[in-house]
């Protein structure tokens, strides 16, 4: 794989990324990524979640899209929420830790995380949040990089395909 670089993307270059990001949703929830989305998930369905959850919370920093390129092309995503409730101020929840299937396993997710975890520091807090299907590769890429595991919850959500219910394991990690 060539160079990664990393991109934190605001209003102004979000239609550039956007196909790409399309692209990445679309492949990882159609190869079995639980991330909110049933099957039959098609690109119209990927490519409003971006136009409509993310976009619009871009310009008032309530959360930052971090990007990584591999030339041109928009190989994995991220997503900080940072509008939180005010007793919440010192904190950041994590959301959509995505890879394009055809990138996985050359550290793209980690670097990310590297890199949401500066952010989150940047903006003043020192605990971040997550959630992820038990059992998962996410979760043992959260382990590794020092997420604790604060419980699970069984049966928590539906499958993508619909074939049964996922348990949810709820992470943090002090920063």
């Amino acid at each position: 794989m060539h160079a990664i670089t990393l991109e934190t993307i605001g209003n102004d270059r979000f239609a550039a990324c956007l196909d790409d990001l399309t692209d990445i949703l679309h492949a990882a929830v159609n190869g079995g990524a639980s991330v909110n989305f049933i099957l039959p998930y098609t690109p119209d369905d990927a490519r409003a979640f971006w136009l409509e959850k993310v976009r619009p919370a871009l310009p008032n920093g309530g959360r930052i899209l971090l990007v990584a390129r591999c030339r041109d092309r928009v190989v994995g995503t991220v997503q900080l929420i940072l509008d939180l409730p005010p007793n919440q101020a010192h904190r950041a929840e994590v959301t959509k830790l995505l890879v394009h299937p055809d990138a996985r396993r050359g550290g793209i997710g980690e670097r990310l995380m590297t890199e949401l975890e500066a952010q989150a520091r940047t903006h003043g807090r020192s605990l971040v949040t997550l959630d992820t299907t038990s059992g998962s590769a996410a979760e043992r890429l959260y382990r590794r990089l020092g997420y604790r595991v604060t419980g699970s919850v069984p049966g928590f959500s539906l499958a993508p395909d619909g074939s049964g219910y996922d348990a949810t394991t709820y992470m943090y990690k002090q920063l």
